[in-house]
């Protein structure tokens, strides 16, 4: 039975945790190579990704363990370039275990086509003649992706929505496409490309703009833990959890933060396994301030005092298609996850987000988020002035005892070391 619980993962060798993950997912020595191999995006295939291309840029990859998510262990694979983050998941997922880990739902993967048309005299008769031609327009959109519809998506339904703007009454429509396995930009901005013209046609009005939208409100992935008040560290500890959240759906701008670091874990994934973490960000802080800005997630104390924490957050992610069929290290990221469609992935981020979140909350409830923070952040300035193998541990040993974890003091413990 595999189990993500690794104990001391974090003080095993770089060699040892990459065996004991690949061990986990099942990777072949050439996937591995991939992973521990700098720079193994092939230059001729980042110069077909993005234009201009004159190199590669890395950001490491690191592994949560201890999750439990629905009844199953994974190993997380998070691309970050902040200290203590891969730490405080693992961490918070450890303790969500003692009460069974994270579950979670989803609403499934359908995305939104947007078409803007103008110029109409009267948009809400043009609303209802949108209705009225639905199921042409449906059809319409589903000639351009025969093999979306033979796998079960495909635009499934209109919407006709007339907004005011500064440039006067528009009628929005919206399609409503089914995605399946792929983020979907492609296929849902090609439908409304197509549905254009007859919708010019049914309404008599101008299309405009024809894109995704990427506040995804049909495609929500829902999680919720359970985390014990003795295994958290008491009641005093749920208390300032609670009133940490408080503060955060009162006030906006300690909200931002909040959900900052929700994102921290959501993008993380995200850029792991190749998904369009901007369009991720974008999404989630549009959907956290539909009714005024609020947090992503809630909590909340049970009969028994333990703390309950849930999550609600539209995450549009694909395992097929996009940089995820390209770059090779999402590949590999993803078989290590071990997901078997893009909305159980949907599912395990919102899982991470939560985890994340509730880390950050448990810090600064207790002894600060800075602790360890700047523990991590210490060894990047060591290594940043300079620091090589164990002269990394000694600098950081110093510079975490005095509390003084500057660049200027990094660079004078190392003289003093290498004399």
């Amino acid at each position: 039975m595999k189990s993500s619980r690794i104990e001391g993962f974090y003080r095993l060798s770089v060699d040892e945790r990459l065996n004991r993950v690949a061990e986990f997912a099942e990777l072949s020595p050439e996937e591995k190579k991939i992973l521990s191999t700098t720079s193994s995006m092939p230059i001729e295939v980042a110069d077909r990704m993005i234009e201009n291309v004159i190199g590669t840029f890395e950001l490491p990859v690191g592994i949560a363990t201890n999750f439990l998510i629905d009844g199953k262990d994974y190993l997380i694979p998070m691309v970050i370039e902040e200290p203590s983050v891969v730490a405080a998941a693992s961490n918070a997922a450890k303790m969500a275990r003692v009460k069974g880990g994270f579950i979670t739902s989803s609403t499934g993967p359908k995305m939104i086509g947007q078409i803007q048309v103008t110029n109409l005299p009267d948009p809400n008769s043009a609303k209802f003649q949108i209705i009225a031609h639905k199921e042409e327009i449906i059809e319409k959109a589903n000639m351009q992706d025969p093999l979306l519809v033979s796998l079960g998506g495909g635009c499934k339904d209109i919407e006709a929505r007339v907004i005011d703007t500064i440039a006067g009454r528009m009628l929005i429509v919206h399609l409503i496409v089914d995605v399946k396995d792929a983020m979907g930009a492609n296929a849902v901005n090609t439908m409304a490309e197509a549905v254009a013209p007859l919708i010019e046609k049914i309404t008599g009005g101008k299309v405009y703009l024809r894109i995704i939208s990427n506040l995804a409100v049909y495609r929500i992935a829902r999680a919720y833990a359970v985390f014990d008040k003795d295994t958290i560290g008491g009641e005093e500890v749920v208390e300032g959890i609670l009133n940490a959240y408080a503060f955060a759906l009162a006030d906006p701008f300690r909200c931002a933060t909040h959900n900052k670091g929700i994102m921290n874990g959501i993008s993380a994934v995200t850029i792991a396994t190749g998904n369009d973490f901007r369009a991720i960000e974008a999404g989630a802080h549009a959907y956290a301030a539909l009714n005024g800005y609020k947090p992503l997630t809630t909590y909340e104390k049970n009969k028994n005092g333990d703390l309950v924490g849930t999550i609600e957050v539209p995450i549009a992610v694909g395992t097929v298609g996009g940089s995820t069929s390209v770059n090779p290290v999402a590949k590999v990221n993803l078989k290590i996850l071990g997901v078997k469609s893009a909305d159980e992935l949907s599912r395990v981020i919102a899982a991470v987000g939560l985890a994340q979140n509730f880390a950050a909350l448990r810090a600064l409830a207790t002894e600060g988020i800075q602790r360890g923070h700047m523990e991590l952040h210490a060894r990047n300035i060591a290594i940043s002035v300079g620091a090589k193998g164990d002269e990394v541990d000694r600098v950081v040993e110093v510079l975490v005892r005095e509390k003084r974890i500057r660049v200027d003091r990094a660079r004078e413990v190392l003289e003093e070391i290498r004399k």
